[in-house]
């Protein structure tokens, strides 16, 4: 399905301007050519969601005419409002049908694993989307993967799976798409304290050791008795 959205060229910017486009049921765009050029847009907020909501979604090749101009473009980026979900920007970017292109595409799993069937695992879906390159007319909708050999334990990579015709993996071939996953048992919460052992008592400083045994060898000396004065000779008889 072709899609053609018409734009107008927008001469006014800021906050207030957007938020009376908004209202009008418009959103500002920038329409991003080669090199530096970028040409400052108003779109009809619907053409756009009808876009995303097709089978091909950010990644659809769409016209779009303004000032007597027809030209090529896909989304290069949407911005959505996180407090109401609405659709209040969206970046174009210009292309050309003869030169290649790079772009996400979202990965389809296909099949039951036997790992999951009679092994008790589950699937963990790890890389959703890889990276891919070719001419626009060759942007597949998904990469399709089927997954139905995979034993528990069995992962599947980027570098087992078989580019569509025209189209060039760009993701990182070691990059784990799916993984047949054990499921995790419930840990002990706490480690039973084995009878008979008992805890050893926390060591103490050294110096405050030394000093408790000085202070008790002190308390345990016996006092010393004064000597007493030896008594002065009884003077001589005359």
């Amino acid at each position: 399905m072709s899609f053609t959205v018409k734009a107008e060229q927008r001469d006014a910017f800021g906050k207030n301007v957007s938020r009376r486009l908004r209202k009008q049921g418009l959103i500002p765009a920038v329409l991003y050519g080669e090199g530096t050029v970028t040409v400052p847009l108003v779109l009809a907020k619907k053409d756009v969601i009808l876009i995303l909501k097709s089978d091909t979604g950010e990644n659809t090749i769409f016209k779009v005419a303004f000032d007597s101009k027809v030209q090529d473009a896909m989304f290069k980026d949407v911005q959505i409002d996180s407090s109401t979900d609405e659709l209040i920007h969206a970046d174009l970017i210009q292309i050309s049908m003869d030169k290649a292109i790079r772009v996400n595409v979202p990965v389809l799993l296909q099949g039951d694993p036997v790992g999951v069937k009679t092994e008790g695992g589950f699937v963990d879906f790890m890389t959703r989307e890889i990276e891919v390159e070719c001419l626009p007319r060759d942007i597949p909708e998904n990469i399709k993967v089927d997954i139905s050999p995979l034993h528990l334990q069995q992962s599947l990579k980027i570098s087992d799976i078989a580019a569509p015709e025209g189209v060039r993996l760009i993701s990182d071939p070691s990059s784990v798409v799916v993984l047949i996953s054990v499921p995790h048992k419930e840990e002990e919460v706490a480690k039973p304290v084995e009878e008979g052992v008992v805890a050893a008592e926390p060591t103490e400083p050294e110096v405050i050791k030394k000093e408790r045994a000085e202070k008790a060898e002190e308390e345990e000396k016996p006092e010393k008795k004064e000597k007493p004065e030896k008594k002065e000779k009884k003077e001589k008889k005359e």
